[in-house]
């Protein structure tokens, strides 16, 4: 895998904490792609390996992530960039923006109200559903938790899941899933030193937008609309995969990666048919 190297201007530099619960990322728009900086740790890594994965599943739709070097303000970046999936009369909407566009409430706040997780689930797929007609989102948002909980995303709030609104048809899509950059304990610089096990990890990570607890969200969504997510991914594939991105990244990154996809696939055995 090779990786390309790109210079970046101030004036194209977006930052924002609108997609992300941890602060600024250098990111920005060119040529029909997004690039984005590494901000905490290894999002990179994380991004690339997420859509190596997600190869060898049964999801169709998701963005995929390759890696690039950074030139801005003469300093170095590890980062990755994608390709922009939104057409020319399309427009990202968030669901905290549909909610409080067509309720006027916060949708986070509303599910605060709300005590059972099933119900939270529940009240969001009506919500969205009624909204803009999509059949299917109880579906599309099982996926979404599973893979979150696969992948120990601890990113997924209510502005950061989205849908895709063509202005011209006046019709909503689904998104490709994307933006897994806060999984396989990537914050490196804050939460999860490279130092900290997998279970000492594992047992401060907190999930969204439903629960703080992975499993809790997603054995609510499996009960309301099925499980969906399935692997046909090998150990050895694994292994090949990380191969792949060695050289972008310290050993001892790819070595918790390894070491985090091993544990998750011995405890999500039902979402793999090998």
């Amino acid at each position: 895998m090779n990786a390309e190297t790109i210079e970046i201007e101030k004036e194209h530099i977006l930052t924002g904490t609108g997609h992300s619960s941890k602060g600024n990322q250098l990111k920005w728009e060119a040529d029909g792609y997004w690039y984005k900086a590494d901000a905490f740790g290894f999002e990179s890594l994380s991004e690339i390996v997420v859509t190596r994965l997600l190869q060898y599943s049964n999801i169709e739709n998701f963005v995929e992530y390759e890696p690039v070097t950074i030139i801005y303000k003469g300093k170095s970046y590890r980062g990755c960039k994608s390709r922009n999936f939104r057409g020319e009369k399309e427009e990202l909407v968030t669901l905290e923006r549909l909610s409080r566009q067509y309720t006027g409430f916060s949708l986070a706040k509303e599910l605060g109200r709300i005590s059972d997780v099933k119900q939270r689930i529940l009240y969001t797929t009506e919500l969205i559903e009624n909204v803009t007609g999509l059949g299917g989102f109880g579906k599309y948002l099982t996926q979404m938790l599973e893979i979150d909980a696969f992948f120990l995303n601890e990113d997924r709030h209510t502005n950061n899941i989205a849908l895709l609104y063509h202005s011209e048809k006046k019709e909503y899509g689904f998104c490709p899933f994307f933006d897994m950059g806060l999984s396989l304990f990537s914050d490196t610089r804050e939460a999860y030193p490279i130092k900290k096990d997998f279970e000492e990890c594992r047992n401060i990570i907190e999930a969204k937008p439903f629960s703080r607890d992975f499993d809790e969200q997603t054995d609510a969504a499996e009960e309301l609309f099925g499980s969906s997510l399935k692997f046909h991914l090998s150990h050895k594939a694994l292994t090949d995969i990380l191969k792949e991105v060695k050289t972008f990244y310290k050993e001892e990154e790819i070595k918790r990666v390894e070491n985090i996809l091993r544990n998750q696939m011995r405890k999500y055995r039902y979402m793999f048919t090998l």
